[in-house]
């Protein structure tokens, strides 16, 4: 993961109703859903950190929260690669100076594109310009097209820069792309297309107690339903008060036990500690096999020996 880059003030972080301070007005924004942060969206965004550099002005991520399709399709959950938290955090580690979120609510959605430029990048935030992705669309219907808004910002004042897209191996990285890499346990693929091992952060609940009793005492996480990662055993790190261990993980329904709802198991290679309640970070580097069901204990027993083995040689 990318480290954080000085400034010369805080990463700040507003909704969409407040008033820039000074030392954020007038600036240049890159504005997209930005779900995972990933290297596509980081050329756009480094685009608006150069061309704010060049016009002496702040550089701000316009985002949107909840993701739109999660309010136009409120039963078909959405698997975000990186919730609220977890995308500003990333956001906040490109060196940009804050971000803006906006509330996607009726009100927004019923916007048009017009209004939006004049209400929002004009009106409230005053832009010195804007930087968009190739495929970014807004405003009521979609109707704001990467063409409407440089006619617009032509109209209004103010540039507008449409970054084309980023290119992995002939294949464009797209947050789609991601899930789908996700969907189908290529971890690393995924990791390439985000610059970063893809990671979720959940608490640490009681489990069953069964991993224990197997010699791998595991850490349980319940993760959002809407997660389709492929089930299956992982090489992961387990980021503990600012320290990454190496580990391996399960995700899945347990098929030799109970085939409940899927559930994280991660066992923390050299560490012992009572961690339950905490919020962990626990990041995926390799995926080792598929979830088997074992026709005893002990053959599950050799198994993990064995994926332990293999996690630690995939983790170095």
């Amino acid at each position: 993961m990318m480290q954080p880059i000085h400034r010369s003030h805080p990463f700040r972080v507003l909704s969409g109703s407040e008033a820039l301070p000074a030392e954020l007005a007038h600036p240049v924004v890159a504005i997209g859903n930005f779900d995972g942060v990933h290297r596509g969206h980081r050329a756009v965004i480094g685009t608006a950190l150069e061309q704010a550099r060049s016009l002496g002005r702040a550089a701000l991520a316009v985002t949107f929260e909840p993701h739109p399709r999660s309010f136009f399709r409120p039963d078909e959950p959405v698997f975000r690669l990186t919730p609220a938290p977890m995308k500003l955090a990333r956001l906040a580690e490109t060196g940009l100076d804050g971000a803006v979120v906006l509330g996607f609510d009726a009100a927004l959605a019923a916007k048009d594109a017009e209004a939006f430029v004049a209400d929002i990048l004009i009106g409230r935030l005053g832009v010195a310009m804007v930087v968009a992705g190739y495929d970014f669309h807004f405003g009521k219907g979609r109707g704001g097209s990467p063409i409407f808004l440089r006619e617009a910002g032509r109209r209004h004042g103010f540039p507008v820069e449409i970054v084309p897209p980023l290119l992995d191996e002939g294949a464009q990285i797209s947050s789609s792309a991601i899930r789908a890499a996700l969907e189908q346990g290529r971890v690393e693929q995924a990791a390439d297309m985000l610059g970063a091992p893809w990671a979720v952060e959940a608490e640490v609940i009681h489990g069953d107690k069964r991993g224990r009793e197997l010699g791998y005492p595991t850490l349980n996480m319940r993760l959002d339903p809407a997660i389709t990662l492929a089930h299956g055993i992982y090489a992961v790190t387990v980021e503990i008060d600012g320290t990454v261990h190496k580990g391996v993980a399960s995700f899945g329904r347990r098929p030799t036990f109970d085939d409940g709802a899927p559930r994280l198991e991660t066992f923390v290679f050299d560490y012992a500690g009572d961690l339950y309640g905490r919020v962990l970070r626990v990041a995926f580097h390799a995926y080792l096999r598929p979830e088997l069901k074992f026709d005893s204990i002990e053959a599950l027993i050799t198994q993990m020996d064995e994926d332990s083995a293999r996690a630690r040689a995939a983790l170095g």
